[in-house]
């Protein structure tokens, strides 16, 4: 069994599930086990560790390889530590079977983990190590809720030349992705009984409008912005809920809306054109945020050398965006160029039987490993 396999199988074995889908004294909560053996590990090999704090019991870890002379560049590796919650105690059983490692987090992202943090202790193993570029293994928390870890990265100063992010990207180099917004639109009646509906205001009514726009002109209007590699924007009612019971005519309405943002579209202009087209419509309705700050979306420079070094070391002779968003962006935003990078397949995320191909998780190691060790 290869180093990078093991260490694979021991990350999963370690929960790390993000405390937004734990309660607070849950054992399997949080990612401080998980960074606690990684920064054993990296003393282990000599390497320079730092920890950043970001929550309450919540910090990034920081790993170092410095050049051997004056540090002229930096290449990040960026993967996140925490995963989804679980369905069974059994996802922390890691278990190998057809070629395949099963276990939660195995594709998102402790694939990603496990591929970068050996390379980098490859390459600091070797009798020739980078004269002038320092290599840094930065392992993020919480990306599964708030990127509260590459936000805190950005805000410290942080900067890079680089930054590969891990997420299951199938070993393709990805040099776009979408951004998302949640929002919450509310309409708001008066209430009567409901023999009586004359005499009130029904907002869930009013609400069927602003759905009726939303899946119709706003939808219509979105599919017309397209990106070359991310096609076009979308928008997703996910939820909805208003009054209390059928016999009275119900004062509130919430729906809650996952925007899906290209390049180029900001928290400010989204919301302005949202409000816009609703407004034209006679719609009255109340918009907020809900999930906060909003996940940027990702668009790289493909004429960078760094960027163009890797996609010729993957064999990909054109860039490649994804729909989902990951720390990549916050990183891009905070003045990091960043790519996304990583063994598994998307599709194998937060399922109930999530797992990263063997085959793929050496193929990344070893792309990495000569990627890192090439540098000047």
């Amino acid at each position: 069994m290869s180093a990078a396999l093991q260490l694979l199988k021991d990350l999963v074995a370690i929960p790390s599930v993000n405390p937004a889908f734990t309660s607070a004294d849950d054992p399997l909560s949080g990612e401080a086990r998980m960074g606690a053996h990684l920064i054993a590990l990296a003393q282990k090999a000599h390497l320079e560790v730092d920890i950043q704090p970001v929550l309450p019991g919540r910090s990034n870890i920081i790993v170092r390889l410095s050049p051997s002379g004056r540090i002229r560049r930096r290449i990040l590796l960026a993967p996140h530590l925490d995963t989804v919650t679980l369905h069974s105690s059994a996802q922390l059983t890691p278990t190998l079977r057809g070629g395949r490692l099963y276990g939660r987090g195995s594709c998102d992202t402790k694939g990603s983990v496990a591929a970068m943090f050996h390379a980098l202790c490859a390459v600091a193993s070797q009798a020739r190590r980078p004269a002038s570029t320092e290599i840094v293994f930065v392992g993020l928390i919480d990306e599964e809720s708030g990127q509260a870890g590459s936000r805190a990265l950005v805000t410290s100063r942080f900067k890079a030349d680089l930054a590969i992010v891990g997420e299951p990207t199938r070993l393709k180099v990805i040099t776009a992705h979408k951004g998302d917004i949640w929002l919450a639109l509310q309409t708001h009646g008066k209430a009567a009984h409901g023999s009586t509906p004359e005499l009130g205001v029904n907002a869930i009514t009013q609400m069927a409008t602003v759905i009726d726009v939303i899946a119709g002109d706003y939808t219509r209007r979105l599919s017309r912005k397209r990106h070359p590699l991310l096609g076009c924007a979308t928008v997703n009612i996910g939820t909805i809920q208003g009054g209390r019971q059928p016999n009275i005519v119900p004062n509130h309405c919430e729906i809650r809306v996952d925007r899906r943002t290209l390049p180029g579209e900001t928290h400010a202009s989204v919301v302005k054109e949202l409000k816009a087209i609703l407004r034209a419509r006679g719609c009255k309705v109340t918009l907020k945020d809900w999930k906060g700050v909003p996940s940027s979306p990702l668009e790289t420079d493909t004429r960078l050398p760094l960027v163009q070094d890797l996609l010729a070391m993957a064999g990909q002779d054109r860039p490649m965006g994804v729909n989902y968003f990951s720390d990549a962006g916050v990183l891009t935003t905070g003045g990091i160029p960043s790519v996304v990078f990583g063994p598994g397949d998307i599709a194998q995320a937060h399922t109930i039987d999530e797992w990263v191909s063997v085959k793929e998780l050496e193929a990344a190691t070893a792309l990495l490993t000569r990627f890192l060790g090439g540098q000047p």
